[in-house]
């Protein structure tokens, strides 16, 4: 253990930390990439050929030039994740959106859309959270 000190391994753990971060950043981009509805194929084509080629400078000016559409990009795809659960109401936090989703449970129930067993399904589901 002598011929490498504790500053070299703490070193060499940020340097192989960087490494897993970077390839993280270059993986959202390029599915930002593709998720972009902006963008013409040509443009995506394009985007992707600049930062598979120059990756430092082509993740560096597509985070600078696409930056505000990225954040925008992933809130909505988070909000569209937690809709395609299913016909099922997801919890919320607050009280009054509890009412609203059991009010819309209530309502599928009584026009027809959920028989009684996935009416008691889906409110013991969502009562139980």
């Amino acid at each position: 253990m002598d011929d490498y000190p504790m500053l070299g391994i703490f070193w060499t753990m940020l340097i192989f930390f960087l490494w897993i971060m970077w390839f993280l950043i270059v993986f959202h981009v390029i599915v930002d990439i593709f998720r972009n509805e902006d963008l013409s194929g040509l443009a995506k084509a394009a985007w992707l050929l600049f930062v598979l080629v120059v990756p430092l400078l082509g993740v560096a000016i597509y985070l600078i030039v696409q930056g505000k559409g990225i954040s925008r990009r992933t809130g909505r795809r988070g909000y569209q994740g937690a809709s395609d659960l299913g016909p099922y109401p997801v919890a919320t936090s607050s009280t009054s959106g509890d009412v609203r989703e059991l009010e819309r449970l209530a309502e599928l129930h009584r026009s027809g859309a959920l028989s009684q067993a996935e009416f008691e399904h889906a409110k013991h589901r969502f009562l139980a959270y």
